[in-house]
């Protein structure tokens, strides 16, 4: 990241890391349910000089402070209270939004409601959807809501890997990056994961609501990516949300599952386009993709 910037949320730490702090257009990149903001390194990087990424680390993750009441703190409704302060602190009167899994759901919640609707200029929905596959939620909530101790790095390293191998990173130097990111050192000497166990519970304690109707009421524009192999987001929820959001783009990433990455060309090209459609301002100068035909990077 290039910048950091830290609020207070009620009594809670919330760190967000930014991206081209000078440049003129910003954009919002939320994290999945257990991760944080460093997953949109690539994606930023990759967007360049035009956009200023802000990606919060959701409180009980990454650099965010670990809330001492999670069945209040840890909902999503508490997550709409931080995610609107963050628009306020960077004085952004509506924004584009891409969030992956849970900050995609999180985005969601934000276009449907009365009060923020008109705060979400356009929405990106990384692998995920009014209806998610039971059977992957259940795997994720068990996971998640245990701690995880490890004798080494290495061991960490491990487990990482193969937990997340549905991002569809393949460059060796991307998973030592998000294992370094990504661990923590236990008082007794021993590794875990950056994130509070307790992040779970909100499976626990989030009240439940008509999704399918929250996806109804959207009306900014809307882009879809579905992992090719995901276990969360199904084809045929897929088919009805493109049923009901006609006008929505979508995107399926070949050999992702659960959730892609975002940090290659062919995921964020498409995902530049459809911003620029919101945010004609911020095309891409000619010269620069004239460069990136004749330099592609894979």
């Amino acid at each position: 990241m290039d910048a950091i910037k830290c609020l207070k949320v009620g009594q809670l730490d919330i760190v967000v890391r930014i991206w081209n702090p000078d440049a003129p257009h910003s954009v919002i990149a939320w994290h999945g349910l257990a991760r944080h903001g460093g997953d949109f390194e690539q994606l930023a990087r990759q967007l360049g000089p035009q956009w200023r990424v802000l990606a919060p680390d959701t409180p009980g993750r990454g650099l965010s402070g670990w809330s001492f009441y999670p069945a209040k703190e840890y909902l999503y409704s508490h997550y709409m209270t931080v995610a609107t302060q963050v628009m306020d602190a960077f004085e952004l009167e509506n924004v584009p939004w891409i969030g992956t899994s849970m900050g995609g759901l999180l985005g969601m919640l934000l276009a449907a409601d009365d009060d923020t609707a008109s705060r979400v200029r356009c929405l990106v929905l990384n692998d995920v959807g009014p209806a998610l596959e039971p059977e992957a939620l259940t795997q994720m909530a068990t996971y998640f809501s245990t701690l995880k101790r490890f004798t080494t790095f290495a061991e960490l390293r491990e487990a990482l890997q193969k937990n997340y191998q549905g991002f569809g990173i393949t460059r060796e130097q991307e998973w030592l990056s998000m294992a370094h990111s990504s661990a923590r050192r236990l008082p007794d000497g021993a590794w875990s994961f950056h994130y509070d166990p307790r992040i779970g519970e909100q499976f626990i304690h989030d009240t439940p609501r008509d999704t399918w109707a929250d996806w109804a009421k959207i009306r900014c524009p809307l882009m879809l990516i579905r992992g090719e192999h995901s276990p969360l987001l199904s084809q045929d929820t897929v088919a009805e949300m493109r049923k009901r959001q006609p006008q929505m783009d979508f995107l399926e990433a070949p050999g992702c599952g659960h959730a892609p990455m975002l940090n290659v060309p062919a995921q964020v090209e498409p995902i530049r386009q459809f911003l620029e459609k919101s945010v004609p301002d911020a095309r891409q100068p000619w010269w620069q993709a004239l460069l990136k035909r004749l330099n592609p990077s894979d």
